[in-house]
């Protein structure tokens, strides 16, 4: 007589019926590459990121529109120059960024959220920090392409003003040292802008709002400040033209590069920082690159919990 199995007890099987199938899997044991390796590797996506490459078509056309407009006019004064037989640039190098300052605010405030904040919109920033990355090495990564972009992005047109000023044949020292002047500026104010935009991108995962907040923070404060610095021109109060300057980031590159690489200010007058406040104007700058890497250091430990 069968005996009935309580429903849900196993069967055990008739005989061995065991198998064990090799589907092909193999233990890696090849290099380890390391943290240095993921770093470089997250930099380099990152760059070409900032200009739309390895992405879609669409991605790529704002930041080659605004490449070409930053190049657009150095190209135009270059062929001025040459056909004029001119002395001299129509523009100085240090002078060329803060002019195309709208231009690069609108760069930085497209491309920040694209670097940051669809890692956070889509939460794969823990899947970064898995292994064998850090948070240091993230944010070193993001900085530095953010950075290495918008040195592109702003050198490039003093190069081909570079190039033109050879062309024209204008004098050798003069251009190389106005040259050299401009890619001092310029990598100050990549870094400064970079940071800024990063930090700001990385508090929200949504880029719209991203893009609107770097933009904001970019323009209001250099029309509010100098708006300030007109109305103390206005009252004779020349004095505090310069301290106010250190409140917006397009001013406190101006004042940096008109107390020591030469430059003309934008300041009412023309009349920039002296040198004391010049060194003032150096450690703010240091200051705020320190405090944007030491704010997505502190941002990215708890996004990446």
């Amino acid at each position: 007589m069968a005996v009935e199995q309580p429903l849900g007890t196993p069967v055990a099987p008739s005989g061995d019926q065991t198998r064990i199938h090799d589907i092909g899997y193999r233990a890696y044991d090849g290099p380890r590459l390391g943290r240095a390796y993921a770093r470089r590797s997250l930099y380099a996506q990152s760059l070409r990121g900032a200009y739309g490459l390895g992405r879609s078509a669409k991605s790529k056309v704002l930041p080659v529109l605004l490449f070409v407009v930053m190049c657009v006019p150095a190209a135009i004064m270059v062929a001025v120059t040459v056909a004029a037989k001119g002395k001299e640039l129509p523009l100085d190098y240090t002078r060329y960024a803060i002019v195309m300052q709208a231009v690069i605010s609108l760069y930085v405030a497209s491309q920040a959220p694209q670097s940051v904040s669809r890692d956070l919109r889509f939460r794969t920033v823990p899947l970064y920090f898995s292994r064998p990355i850090e948070t240091a090495d993230y944010v070193r990564a993001k900085y530095a392409a953010l950075a290495s972009a918008l040195f592109v992005l702003t050198a490039a047109p003093l190069l081909v003003l570079y190039a033109g000023a050879l062309l024209a044949k204008l004098d050798f020292t003069d251009q190389t040292e106005g040259f050299a002047q401009g890619l001092v500026s310029v990598a100050l104010l990549s870094l400064l802008f970079s940071g800024i935009g990063l930090v700001i991108a990385s508090v929200t995962p949504r880029r719209g709002f991203g893009i609107a907040a770097v933009i904001a923070a970019l323009t209001i404060s250099y029309g509010a400040v100098s708006t300030l610095q007109a109305i103390a021109d206005a009252q004779g109060s020349t004095g505090a033209i310069a301290w106010i300057g250190l409140f917006s980031p397009i001013t406190l590159i101006d004042g940096v590069q008109s107390a020591f690489l030469g430059a003309r200010s934008i300041f009412p007058g023309g009349v920039g920082p002296g040198t004391a406040e010049g060194v003032v104007y150096v450690l703010v700058c240091l200051g705020l690159i320190a405090a944007a890497y030491g704010l997505l250091t502190r941002r990215y430990k708890k996004v990446g919990l």
